[in-house]
């Protein structure tokens, strides 16, 4: 009986917590307020849409500075994130080139949902591996399954998705080229 009487009492509590707290008390509601607010203020703006002109701006600004193609660029952000400044994986890749919070800290980047920065570093680290590796293919398949791996396998890794983002990617980049 003991049991019976712990659970309703755990349940009681849980269903307290879910409705949030109770303000009726001035000081706990103030102190509420306060904390939310904080919480609110620590997590950063997302970044408003951009228009496909303000993109290319950063794309041909960056390519330029990286020496990477700019159609190389585009194909890499039409493919991670479809050109939403606000995208995040599932794994955790934010921003526009889909940057892991790790890469993104490593390339100087404070704040992957900026689109600048985010660009800047996701292009930074487009022309590394091309450098690496030499290669657009093996550049791409390093951008989406990582150095590592492109490395340990000698060329495109195994696995499927990272198949079929180089392959994605790739067709994307042969379609912006034929129009520029």
């Amino acid at each position: 009986m003991e049991i019976v009487n712990e659970i309703a009492a755990v349940r009681r509590r849980v269903e307290e917590i879910a409705a949030g707290p109770v303000m009726s008390d001035p000081v706990f509601g103030t102190l509420a307020n306060a904390a939310l607010d904080a919480q609110r203020a620590s997590i950063p703006p997302r970044s408003a849409t951009l228009s496909p002109s303000e993109i290319e701006h950063l794309v041909n600004a960056n390519a330029a500075a990286s020496q990477v193609d700019p159609g190389l660029i585009e194909a890499i952000i039409a493919n991670e994130s479809g050109f939403d400044a606000n995208a995040t994986s599932r794994a955790g890749a934010r921003g526009l080139m889909q940057l892991m919070p790790e890469t993104a800290t490593s390339l100087g980047v404070s704040d992957p949902y900026d689109p600048a920065q985010n660009v800047r570093g996701g292009t930074r680290y487009l022309r590394a591996l091309l450098d690496r590796f030499g290669d657009v293919e093996l550049a791409v398949a390093a951008y989406n399954a990582g150095p590592a791996a492109v490395a340990r396998y000698g060329g495109v890794p195994p696995f499927a998705e990272t198949r079929n983002y180089v392959r994605n990617v790739l067709s994307s980049y042969r379609t912006i080229k034929s129009y520029r």
